[in-house]
């Protein structure tokens, strides 16, 4: 039997591309498996936050609203202590602190696909909510600059819009140095998206960082939840968008979000 060189290349090239061709479709496979596994992880998070929030929720708030309003009508008592006075106005902004956690339980349990939507002009609505912050933002020596394309709107819940950008923009100012500028911005894709970005030049985050964003009770704040993230994710989903982080460490932070045009949604 004579040895076929040629052919013994040949197979042997052969069952290298079959194996590597294998080896691709293996590895790309698992990368799926562990993106799918990464999801369901992510939903089994937000289905725990919510049964937890939809179970103590109410229970809390009631004391608590009960609480406020006896230290409220001490504050204006005038028989009382008036170094006893002073420390009145520190619990009440705790229990405020304390209420506006469980509100965004209640805003991630409470089911919201019912709510109305209407066409929202995206220049109104981030001028809106720069005036807002304005005066937050020099609190921190901060300033806000809007540099927004006119003309674009987008089919939302109002209220809503509001909130994400009122997350947005607050926990940029919180995250910027002090002198820093947030710059809003707002322009048409190609594709007929609309995105807008939040920019600051603050703290930044790093890599870590990034991949624990989102998660429940996770948050770079002395006093955050890491509950205002996760409603941002939520509303953006919600309405077929998309939201990218993008930072790097003592370099700032932009976060980019995109929905779809009312042109759009309208045709499909």
């Amino acid at each position: 039997m004579t040895s076929d060189p040629i052919g013994n290349i040949v197979t042997f090239v052969g069952s290298q591309v079959f194996i590597y061709f294998i080896f691709h479709f293996t590895s790309d496979r698992i990368t799926k498996m562990q993106l799918y596994y990464e999801q369901v992880k992510h939903s089994e998070r937000l289905k725990t936050t919510g049964e937890l929030a939809a179970a103590v929720a109410h229970e809390i708030r009631n004391p608590l609203t009960v609480v406020k309003g006896y230290l409220q009508l001490y504050e204006q008592d005038k028989t009382l202590d008036e170094s006893m006075k002073k420390s009145l106005p520190l619990l009440i902004d705790e229990l405020d602190s304390a209420e506006q956690v469980i509100s965004q339980l209640l805003s991630l349990s409470r089911p919201t696909m019912d709510q109305n939507t209407e066409s929202v002009d995206i220049e109104r609505a981030i001028n809106s909510v720069a005036e807002l912050l304005q005066s937050y933002g020099i609190l921190n020596e901060n300033k806000i600059e809007v540099v927004v394309e006119a003309g674009s709107y987008i089919e939302i819940n109002k209220m809503e819009l509001h909130q994400l950008l009122v997350n947005v923009v607050k926990n940029a100012i919180e995250a910027s140095k002090a002198g820093g500028t947030i710059l809003i911005t707002a322009k048409k894709l190609k594709n007929e998206k609309i995105e807008i970005k939040v920019i600051d030049d603050g703290v930044g985050m790093s890599e870590e960082q990034m991949t624990l964003l989102g998660t429940p009770f996770y948050s770079l704040k002395t006093k955050g939840t890491g509950l205002g993230v996760m409603i941002c994710n939520n509303i953006v989903k919600k309405y077929n968008g998309s939201i990218k982080y993008e930072s790097l460490k003592d370099c700032g932070t932009t976060v980019a979000i995109c929905f779809p045009s009312k042109s759009i949604l309208h045709r499909g």
